[in-house]
């Protein structure tokens, strides 16, 4: 099978590939990477010319490492290249941990930061530990199920990657020793919550550093609350901070050009300016880690390395034939991922978009695949629907006061009640007399809304309106060219309206990018997978507009009923 080698920024096939023995002069490594015996035709000649500079300096390698050791491998960059961000299901186990470093060491051209999340289900286990630890008793916290899965996971990637155990041992400690303090205190606060979770970050990246140096690959591991990651003191949820850039900057440029070695940094921290105690970013937040990194050091490209070929149109657990979406803009990622799309974090997809640097979002279990590549502006002419996103148990509010007819000041009345509980609201439509909204499901990251801030919400709005609080609904968003919102709602509710499903609300984003539908929860799934058939599985040719009737255009269209649609 021909495989993709890249040269002067050219992607080109080849049919055949020789593995040499290459030194990295920089890090002090000597690694196996391939090179091709016989260039295509199709590659320019001064590409050609520089395949065969490449192929004779792998052979004067062969000879003896310490020989070539202020040689070049090729044109070789003085600074780091890229960020290349790893998930917790890449480094879930020790295999995962060996492939993830096969695939880094499979780019030889680059210079990577490497950004890591905990592995597996190490989070969830530390937040799980915490809760537990309220209650049972100093006596009783060294028989936490969730601290011996922890233990017992790091111990055995550590022990199968032969590096040594002292690598985590003071971290196994002080984490026990935190889960006492919380049992003894009976109280786990935002503050000791971040604590808790940083666990995992800070073990699997001293794994991975130690298991990259045992290779022989020159690796340093930075906590990103000690590199220069600074934010706000909002605890569970902090916001990156002017001041990370230039530290950042600063510490990684100055420590690459004294000694240099691949960073290896903790995705999802950060430390508070005013307290200078350990902060998270939210779930996802080593995304937001990785582009804050790329914008700092204005690198080439951010790589997103997920367990999904993409982003997709829509969720494959939902409907497996979604597709890989080549191309996205910033702003509709920003959308996809505000809006229930796991594959990103909603805020990761401003420093990219600031500094004007590529994000590619890519499958570590499938690297051939070719993923999701996200820019400034793309190619929109022929663009209709790009992907369909679902957010489940949402809650919706309609708030209406008969005094609102030319009253002023109502929504700010409105809005000061939910900014006085700490709670965020999706989407929103008014009319003179009311307004229907909906509110995010995770005010905190660590759970969902419960009923009694609901009924704090509807006591206070109560005071100045009749409200009429609706749950178990869920959000639709139509993410596209809402230059074409016409053709997508028309195809959109024919589709509705054929399966018997009643729209309760709609709103057109101000990100002009975005239609969301509210539907019943248990409406939704059928519904996305219709949309989807719909949109992507026929020709929008087949909608003939018809004459126009009142103020608009009749349309129709062959639509598949739901109840034929099936996972």
């Amino acid at each position: 099978m021909a495989t993709l080698s890249h040269f002067c920024g050219v992607k080109t096939p080849y049919p055949s590939v020789l593995k040499r023995s290459v030194h990295f002069p920089q890090l002090d490594f000597v690694g196996t990477v391939p090179f091709v015996s016989t260039p295509s035709k199709s590659v320019k000649a001064s590409c050609c010319e520089r395949v065969q500079r490449l192929v004779c300096k792998a052979q004067a390698a062969d000879v003896n490492p310490k020989e070539t050791k202020n040689e070049s491998f090729g044109e070789v960059p003085d600074e780091l290249t890229c960020v290349m961000k790893f998930g917790g299901s890449s480094v879930a186990s020790a295999e995962r941990m060996r492939e993830v470093a096969d695939l880094i060491l499979s780019f030889p051209e680059e210079r990577p930061v490497i950004v890591l999340s905990a592995m597996g289900k190490t989070t969830n286990n530390l937040l799980l530990a915490g809760e537990k630890a309220q209650s049972c008793g100093v006596s009783n916290v060294s028989d936490l199920q969730e601290l011996d899965f922890i233990k017992e996971l790091h111990l055995r990637t550590i022990d199968e990657l032969g590096v040594e155990s002292s690598t985590i041992s003071k971290h196994l400690l002080e984490l026990e020793q935190l889960l006492n303090g919380i049992a003894l205190m009976k109280e786990l606060t935002p503050r000791a919550r971040d604590y808790l979770v940083s666990f995992g970050e800070c073990m699997s990246t001293r794994i991975f550093t130690a298991y990259l140096n045992k290779l022989g690959v020159k690796s340093r591991q930075y906590d990103a609350f000690e590199m220069g990651i600074i934010t706000t003191d909002d605890f569970t949820n902090a916001d990156i901070l002017e001041a990370t850039y230039p530290a950042v900057a600063k510490r990684l440029t100055g420590d690459w050009m004294s000694s240099p070695a691949i960073p290896i940094v903790t995705g999802f921290l950060g430390k508070g300016w005013r307290t200078c105690a350990v902060t998270t970013l939210g779930r996802g937040g080593s995304d937001l880690t990785a582009t804050t990194i790329g914008k700092a050091l204005g690198l080439r490209e951010i790589q997103v390395w997920k367990d999904v070929d993409g982003v997709l149109t829509c969720d494959p657990n939902i409907y497996p034939r979604a597709e890989t979406v080549p191309y996205l803009t910033f702003d509709e990622a920003a959308e996809l991922a505000y809006f229930g799309a796991q594959v990103l974090h909603p805020q990761s997809m401003r420093p990219a978009r600031e500094g004007d640097i590529p994000v590619r979002v890519k499958n570590s279990y499938n690297p051939k695949a070719p993923g999701t590549l996200i820019v400034k502006t793309r190619d929109m002419s022929k663009a209709v629907l790009t992907s369909i996103v679902l957010k489940r148990n949402v809650t919706m509010l309609d708030i209406a006061s008969t005094r609102m007819l030319g009253q002023f000041g109502f929504l700010a009345k409105v809005f000061s009640i939910f900014e006085d509980l700490g709670i965020s609201v999706d989407v929103v439509a008014t009319s003179e007399v009311s307004i229907s909204l909906t509110l995010d499901p995770s005010k905190l990251w660590s759970r969902e809304l419960i009923q009694q801030e609901l009924d704090n919400v509807v006591e206070e709005l109560e005071k100045i309106a009749v409200v009429k609080l609706l749950q178990n609904r869920s959000i639709i968003s139509l993410i596209g060219n809402v230059q074409r919102s016409s053709l997508i709602l028309e195809k959109a509710f024919h589709v509705m309206h054929t399966n018997g499903v009643n729209v309760q609300m709609i709103s057109q984003g101000a990100s002009k990018v975005n239609i969301s539908l509210i539907v019943n929860d248990s409406e939704a799934e059928q519904c996305v997978r219709a949309l989807h058939h719909s949109f992507f599985e026929s020709d929008l040719s087949e909608l003939v507009w018809e004459s126009p009737s009142g103020n608009g255009y009749a349309a129709t269209t062959t639509t598949t009923p739901l109840s034929t649609l099936s996972n």
